[in-house]
């Protein structure tokens, strides 16, 4: 077994073996990423680490394992994956609270969301936005905050420079804290 980077290039190749060493030598970095990412959660979560993992998993070979370029690559990938899940969890979360069978009306249901969205919901809706008008800086934040990559990691998987990673960073937090907080 060697560094993930050779074994996606076993992978690419069609080696039998390829899968079960990535998810080996790949297993222990995906805990890291899965509990720093349950870690920004509430601590009364109801999803686990382990399930996180095993999730962003299934998704990662599931689709076609080829199209990882290397370990940078793969695990900006795994970090999408597990922030989507993360942010699925949380809709289905306040969208059963939402609809417990109880009839509101509209104007008393847009306070109770309001009231109720989670901090992760916020900063994805605020993402998505920050990705309207700049894909690469929200890019590094998804990579650097959800992905807990280096500037340089971040750097080879956008294919710019360090200095391009500190400085859209940089940005990026100053505009996301303004949209959040409303400032």
């Amino acid at each position: 077994m060697g560094t993930i980077t050779e074994i996606l290039v076993e992978v690419r190749e069609g080696k039998d073996h390829a899968i079960e060493d990535l998810i080996k030598i790949a297993y222990p970095e995906l805990r890291r990423l899965a509990r720093h990412y349950m870690g920004l959660e509430r601590p009364d979560h109801t999803l686990q680490a382990t399930a996180l993992v095993h999730e962003a998993y299934l998704r990662l070979v599931g689709k076609d394992c080829t199209d990882y370029r290397d370990h940078a690559h793969f695990f900006a990938a795994a970090a999408r994956v597990m922030r989507n899940l993360l942010v699925d969890h949380a809709r289905a979360r306040l969208g059963v609270k939402r609809n417990g069978g109880i009839a509101i009306h509209l104007d008393e249901a847009l306070t109770l969301a309001d009231s109720e969205r989670g901090e992760l919901l916020e900063l994805e809706e605020a993402l998505k936005h920050l990705a309207r008008f700049d894909v690469r800086q929200s890019r590094v934040v998804e990579l650097r905050y959800f992905g807990g990559l280096t500037n340089a990691e971040v750097a080879l998987v956008l294919g710019v420079s360090e200095r391009t990673v500190k400085r859209e960073w940089r940005m990026a937090k100053a505009w996301l804290y303004n949209e959040i907080r409303g400032d």
